[in-house]
């Protein structure tokens, strides 16, 4: 992940004409992307290297285009497959409905209707037990659509404006989390009547002396982007106040990790994405036209990743490979693979390398008592 960088070598083959929102890739394999633009379409990609040459394109298989019979008539905001296999996957637009997809017939197999723009859903990585998509709108009201019955009648009340970013908990799979334009971070247990378990607050309950206003609230302005470690043991969350929070995800803490100005000037969702299987984690946040590369505990600045001609929307994690992929206002999507590293031959010691290779991020922050004495 360190070595992140520009492929030379793979293109995504370009098809949107306007602004790519969001990208999501299959949780089963890891070969297919989905992606949504500002146009209404949607275009599925394989990532596989089926040409066997170093040098490939991302083909498209297809798209729902404009001339579509279902296609949204306004911005696609959130993609996201099923995530137990590749034969459904979902979208949510701006024309205020939520379409859940036949991938094989790419018709819509239903359509859930709201009385606003709608910013973001998601469906439960984990779920075994409930197959329901939270949907975060233009109302303060937090939806539950049931893919069993077809039906949205679950609503969890709480928040005072839009709901600009839901995500289910991978660790418990009744555990939601929404941000909204009101401020505050909300989790909720979908199971329980009342709904909400916890308001996070960014000043850890300290400040309840002040005006009650200001009080649980997790940014001083709209929360626009959420996103649980792999583990779940922590909530990443985003702001327009330039700052990205880290919550203990079971306490409700802020963590105070300090990731210095977080710049973001989205209107709507921001779609940021949490390594997998690294030590350290990092987080991969866009940034204008830029992708800041955080670790996720520390709160470093490791580096920028500059390609994009454009706003940033959104970027997505291929596990399997420490593969990420960017989607902008530019029309383009970025892959930005690791760069094979120079084998070391087996007679040099590690110890004789030259330092100034080594991230800081990699370093120990111990010392053994050796190197004192």
């Amino acid at each position: 992940v360190l070595s992140l960088e520009l492929n030379k070598d793979r293109d995504v083959e370009r098809i949107h004409g306007s602004g790519i929102n969001t990208l999501d890739i299959e949780p089963v394999e890891g070969r297919y992307m989905l992606s949504g633009g500002s146009d209404g379409v949607i275009v599925l990609y394989d990532l596989e290297n089926l040409s066997r040459k170093p040098s490939y394109t991302c083909k498209a298989l297809f798209s729902v285009g404009r001339s579509h019979p279902d296609v949204h008539r306004f911005s696609v905001e959130t993609v996201q497959w099923y995530p137990h296999d590749t034969g459904m996957f979902t979208s949510s637009s701006f024309d205020k409905t939520l379409k859940i997809w036949d991938t094989n017939t790419l018709q819509p197999a239903d359509i859930f209707q709201f009385e606003g723009t709608v910013y973001s859903h998601h469906m439960s990585p984990v779920a075994t037990k409930h197959c329901l998509i939270a949907v975060g709108t233009k109302s303060p009201k937090v939806q539950l659509c049931d893919l069993k019955s077809g039906s949205s009648s679950h609503i969890l009340q709480g928040h005072r404006q839009a709901v600009l970013a839901v995500s289910w908990s991978p660790r418990h799979e009744y555990v939601l989390a929404t941000g909204s334009a009101d401020g505050k971070v909300k989790l909720w247990d979908v199971r329980r009547a009342s709904g909400c378990l916890s308001t996070l607050d960014q000043h850890n309950g300290e400040n309840s002396k002040a005006s009650s206003e200001t009080a649980n609230t997790a940014h001083n302005g709209r929360v626009n982007g959420l996103c649980y470690t792999s583990d779940g043991l922590h909530l990443l969350t985003i702001g327009t106040d330039d700052r990205m929070r880290l919550w203990n995800s079971s306490t409700g803490q802020n963590t105070l990790v300090n990731y210095g100005k977080v710049c973001n000037e989205s209107r709507k969702g921001l779609k940021f994405a949490v390594s997998c299987g690294c030590n350290p984690e990092f987080a991969f946040v866009p940034y204008g036209s830029t992708i800041a590369v955080y670790t996720v505990f520390t709160g470093e600045l490791i580096t920028m990743l500059r390609g994009h001609y454009s706003t940033v929307n959104c970027c997505v994690l291929q596990p399997h490979f420490q593969e990420l992929y960017s989607g902008s206002k530019d029309c383009n999507i970025l892959a930005w693979i690791p760069a094979p590293r120079e084998p070391v031959p087996d007679d040099i010691s590690e110890k004789s390398l030259p330092q100034q290779h080594l991230n800081p991020a990699y370093e120990d922050a111990w010392s053994s008592s050796d190197d004192e004495g």
